[in-house]
């Protein structure tokens, strides 16, 4: 995620967040005019058929929704992660992307990633049976 500079006068802050190549959402608080508070959740994706343009879709949620929204959002979440998809494993999409200091990010070669991670592994339990050995052999 990213936190972006103010840029219009009613954005109080703002993140975004890179999901992939063709979307982003951002998340931003605004004002109203009478000192209020709410957000919008933008989700912004490439209009390839027109490569200037991009396709909005946007949510207005007040500060009376809050809580309610986020209980049903973690709840939902949960529920796909626990009850319909348990043995996905949802925490490679953190790994996938590597941000750079300048907010630019590099993809990650992800069979290259558990290709040193099974070498890690594969190396850790050698050490252990090496280490097993030189047990067994100091018993004798």
């Amino acid at each position: 995620m990213e936190e972006n500079r103010r840029t219009r006068p009613d954005e109080v802050y703002s993140k975004r967040i890179r999901a992939g190549k063709k979307r982003t959402y951002f998340i931003d608080v605004k004002t109203t005019k009478n000192d209020d508070y709410y957000l919008t959740i933008t989700e912004s994706k490439r209009d390839f058929k027109h490569p200037n343009y991009y396709i909005k879709h946007k949510i207005f949620l007040y500060k009376e929704d809050f809580n309610k929204f986020l209980t049903a959002l973690t709840e939902t979440i949960d529920h796909v992660k626990t009850e319909l998809l348990p043995d996905y494993e949802f925490d490679m999409y953190d790994k996938m992307e590597e941000y750079n200091k300048d907010g630019s990010f590099d993809t990650v070669d992800f069979d290259m990633e558990e290709s040193k991670s099974e070498k890690k592994s594969e190396n850790e339990s050698k050490d252990e049976t090496d280490d097993v050995t030189e047990e067994e052999k100091d018993k004798e």
